[in-house]
């Protein structure tokens, strides 16, 4: 079987379009490590927060600045913060990364231990997420995407300051 000029021209094509496919798909395999777990932002980059709400206060902002609300009446809060100590936790939420978890992680998923509630600028569903504890970390669910946080202790008592960890430990 002959080829002739065009015929040789499609199979140069079509073969140079191969090995670019094939090495474009390498060159992602092999310089990138999928199973390594990496440092993600919590809250989308330059989101502009309008409440976070927990499941005994909302935080809301007022302009420029910030205020809490009980959302229970016959519960006293834990913490009460000022002004400032909320402008500090949102800045806390907006600008921590944690450990973007690849496997499965084994909690009850219907059972979180307490939930922080987001409204965005700009977007129209809330951002949801779920803390979580096995034996030894605290876990991060975000709602929406499934994505699992892994964060410690310290951590965990920053971005939920009204919530009582000691229940938590003891079991």
């Amino acid at each position: 079987m002959r080829l002739g000029r065009k015929g040789w021209n499609n199979v140069i094509i079509f073969s140079m379009l191969i090995m670019i496919f094939f090495l474009n798909g390498w060159h992602k395999q092999l310089f990138s490590n999928i199973d390594a777990p990496s440092m993600q932002p919590v809250l989308p980059v330059q989101s502009f927060v309008l409440t976070l709400e927990f499941v005994d206060q909302k935080i809301e902002r007022i302009g420029t600045s910030w205020r809490t609300t009980a959302l229970q009446n016959d519960v006293s809060l834990r913490w009460l913060p000022s002004e400032p100590q909320l402008g500090e936790l949102i800045n806390r939420w907006q600008s921590i990364e944690l450990i973007n978890i690849n496997e499965s992680v084994v909690f009850n998923p219907r059972a979180p231990l307490y939930v922080a509630t987001f409204e965005l600028a700009g977007e129209s569903l809330p951002w949801i997420y779920l803390l979580y504890k096995d034996n030894a970390h605290y876990y991060l669910l975000e709602k929406s995407s499934q994505r699992v946080l892994k964060l410690d202790l310290a951590t965990a008592k920053q971005l939920f300051p009204s919530f009582d960890f000691s229940q938590s430990e003891s079991n």
